[in-house]
């Protein structure tokens, strides 16, 4: 309480009250006193309440005040929940009424100033219901509801003029700037103009000119409308293909599936939609509700101060602490719960489990949709250029097992050809040596034949040998028989037989090597099928991280955009601030030119010139009720004069008409006819 005080004297004295109180005089103030100095504060808020208590009735002093009050949105605070005591309270000047009150002012002097100012024209008058079927009355009423309408929309508009950032001398500027540019634009078409005028034809030249720029916006017009022609049929092309494409899926998935399956997955279906259906979307739609209720109930809160925000939040950590209280004694008090709280948990991370799984198909779901459009455009794709057509699942995997054992026999034979080349190469390099060496050794031949002064004795010597094994050849050839072929036969078989006996032992090294190594393709085989299903695990969970984290830098970018929206908002109400303390400047002015440029001034004007406006209305009303029963019995006088002179006039005309027949005659009571 004694804090609360030294503010209050400490703010009492400062600008623009400048009480002089210390803590004793201030707490030894008269209850009048304490309604004046009140009664000043409220006068620094809003100029309307700058009286003197002591002339206006106690009544009026305290109805004045709880009006304000209600308008600046103050609560009461201590054991005054009752309305009757808090008044009687004001209306004495109670001290522990009076003092919450002004500690609660001064803290927020600006802020009470700009709501004060704003319920000027923001409270809308209390107009019974019995004076708005007056035809003048309500379309004023309406008039002056536009007007509210109306402050409301400039006042945001100026508040957003001023958080702009934008000044008179920029704007001033830029104005300047743009007539400089306009008058050098009219210089140079002026220039222009002296330069076409001198050019023979220039008027027929001027007018294709224009008619050619016509025609190129009329092209560029048609362009644009032929683009958005073929965009809307290539859509419609696309969405054609995509229906007969789920056309035909659904006549092959119709064709080729069984009823068991069929069964199993419309019961899988079922109990996933019904699922959904009874307990996750009405969870999450209880609490979207829930969400924009509190969202609602927030946003039709007026704005609160930093103080309120304060206490508001001192509040939550109370409760906080209290719930926390509450729940030990709870869990003290109660010892089945410690039973029964693992079984809670259990079912709690078990329905989590539920959701996120559910929320996992969901978006598998989503991904396969996503894939099978992305399959059919491509498939689409192909067949437009001319591609085969896709296969289907199974043909896939039967096509796939026959590649497998065709691979299988390409590995063999692609070994065996390997090592025939081997083999080859071999003998290759072999030859190539033996030619080497008898290049070198027919060199060294002719060396010495030169030495030996015998040159060409070889060359002659092996003509000679090649002539006599040509005549032997031939003399064999003639004197062959089937015993030289069958002796050539057993040579070859000998032959075959050494080389098989010499090849066995290769032969049954490599037996066991070949038995490894398909053991060996059979492991590889194994060891990729783990690692591609390894791979795709991991390129799954890579591309689950990828999504996260482009979540998360989404709500990284939401939150940024919401962190600068603030602040705009933050600088937006300062500047609204700015402009209600600059617009109370200007009404609390001394200079009367200055107060009546004031948008306060101007919209009293307005009010006061429609109230002398009705005020003379009512009278004219006042005027037609006390007149209406005299005119009234007057227009009832003048129809039956009417009517009197209607039948006179009839029996006038009656009397015409009957003296132009023949003359009537009364004599004693009798009527006589005399034609």
């Amino acid at each position: 309480m004694s804090e609360q005080l030294k503010f209050i004297v400490e703010q009492l004295n400062r600008e623009p009250f400048k009480k002089n109180f210390n803590l004793i005089t201030f707490d030894s103030l008269e209850p009048m006193q304490l309604l004046q100095t009140l009664n000043d504060v409220f006068a620094e808020i809003d100029s309307k309440q700058e009286i003197d208590i002591r002339e206006e009735m106690p009544e009026q002093t305290a109805k004045r005040m709880f009006t304000l009050l209600g308008l600046l949105k103050y609560k009461p605070t201590g054991g005054f929940s009752d309305t009757s005591s808090f008044r009687q309270g004001l209306v004495t000047g109670s001290k522990p009424v009076i003092h919450p009150i002004l500690h609660w002012l001064l803290q927020r002097v600006p802020e009470l100033k700009k709501r004060a100012y704003l319920a000027r024209f923001l409270v809308k008058l209390d107009v019974p219901g019995e004076f708005l079927t007056d035809d003048v009355i309500s379309e004023t009423y309406h008039q002056y509801e536009e007007l509210v309408e109306g402050f409301k929309s400039y006042h945001k508009e100026c508040e957003q003029l001023r958080n702009s950032g934008f000044s008179t001398a920029e704007i001033r500027r830029d104005i300047a700037a743009m007539e400089e540019e306009k008058d050098q634009l009219i210089k140079r078409v002026e220039r222009l103009r002296k330069r076409v005028e001198s050019v023979s034809n220039h008027q027929r030249m001027l007018e294709l000119a224009r008619q050619l720029r016509v025609e190129k916006e009329r092209e560029e017009s048609l362009a644009h409308q032929k683009q958005e022609q073929k965009n809307q049929l290539f859509q419609a092309e696309q969405r054609l293909q995509r229906c007969q494409i789920q056309l035909k899926d659904l006549r092959q998935a119709a064709a080729d599936a069984k009823p068991e399956s069929l069964v199993k997955r419309l019961e899988e279906e079922i109990k996933f939609n019904s699922y959904m259906v009874s307990d996750k979307l009405p969870k999450e739609l209880e609490r979207m509700r829930h969400k924009v209720h509190y969202l609602q109930k927030v946003a039709s809160e007026p704005a609160m101060g930093h103080a309120e925000l304060a206490e508001l939040e001192d509040k939550i950590k109370q409760l906080n602490q209290m719930n926390q209280v509450m729940e030990k004694k709870v869990s003290r008090s109660d010892p089945m719960d410690d039973n029964l709280a693992l079984y809670r948990q259990q079912a709690s991370i078990i329905a989590r489990k539920k959701e996120a799984k559910a929320e996992e198909l969901q978006g598998a779901r989503e991904e396969l949709a996503g894939l099978t459009r992305e399959l059919s455009a491509k498939s689409n794709q192909a067949r437009g250029q001319g591609g085969v057509e896709i296969i289907r699942a199974d043909e896939f995997k039967r096509y796939v097992a026959k590649m497998r054992g065709k691979n299988i026999t390409y590995k063999k034979k692609r070994q065996e050809t390997a090592e025939l080349k081997a083999e080859f190469g071999i003998l290759q390099r072999t030859e190539e040596i033996l030619r080497q060496r008898h290049a070198t050794e027919l060199q060294q031949l002719q060396t010495l034949e030169a030495q030996r002064g015998i040159s060409g004795f070889s060359e002659t010597q092996e003509e000679l040998e090649r002539v006599s094994a040509i005549k032997s050849e031939l003399d064999e050839l003639k004197g062959r028989t089937l015993d030289d072929m069958s002796e050539m036969v057993k040579k070859l078989n000998s032959a075959i037989a050494e080389k098989k006996s010499a090849l066995s032992p290769i032969i049954k090294e490599l037996r066991p090597l070949r038995q490894q190594c398909q053991e060996l393709a059979e492991e590889y085989e194994e060891k990729k099928a783990q690692y591609d299903t390894c791979a795709a695990g991991l390129e799954s969970n890579r591309s689950k991280l990828e999504q996260e984290v482009r979540a998360l830098r989404e709500e990284i970018a939401q939150e940024e955009n919401r962190y600068h929206h603030i602040n705009c908002m933050r600088e937006v109400i300062e500047i609204q601030m700015q402009r209600a303390a600059d617009e109370m400047k200007v009404y609390v002015s001394s200079d009367p030119q200055t107060r009546k440029k004031s948008i306060r001034e101007q919209y009293m004007k307005n009010i006061a010139e429609q109230e002398s406006l009705g005020k003379k209305l009512r009278e004219q009303q006042k005027q037609v009720k006390e007149s209406h029963g005299p005119n009234m019995r007057q227009v009832r006088m003048w129809k039956d004069l009417e009517q009197l002179l209607e039948c006179k006039k009839q029996c006038y005309l009656r009397a015409q008409s009957q003296a132009s027949i023949g003359q009537v005659i009364q004599d004693s009571g009798e009527d006589r006819l005399i034609l």
